[in-house]
């Protein structure tokens, strides 16, 4: 899911972005032919997305979106801080495996993934 850049080792960085649209593979060819991004499909409604800078994902999705991802060296203690600060947690503390992640809405309702550094 984290990009080879290694920005997962710099605490607070912004080292993933997901883009989300009802059709993947037309979101693939635009970045592809725009700013010559790589996509490679990961099965069903995912693919990855390879940026000079960051990796990322497609992610098929009824409304459009465009979410960031920040490495936190301390999981547990940015999801208490944002609630602290007037956010919400929209999704706990999830291991898939592969990365530990969580996501949580600002006051204004910006989605934003928090990625274990």
């Amino acid at each position: 899911m984290v990009g080879q850049t290694g920005n997962l080792r710099t605490a607070n960085a912004v080292c993933h972005i997901d883009i989300a649209g009802p059709d993947i593979g037309v979101l693939g060819a635009f970045y592809g032919a725009v700013l010559g991004w790589t996509v490679a499909p990961r099965g069903p409604g995912y693919s990855q997305l390879k940026t000079p800078t960051l990796d990322g994902a497609l992610v098929e999705s009824q409304t459009a979106s465009l979410t960031l991802g920040v490495a936190t060296p301390d999981l547990n203690a940015a999801l208490e801080a944002a609630v602290a600060a007037g956010g919400e947690v929209v999704m706990p503390l999830t291991d898939n495996g592969w990365v530990k992640k969580a996501q949580i809405r600002d006051p204004a309702g910006n989605l934003m993934t928090l990625i274990q550094a």
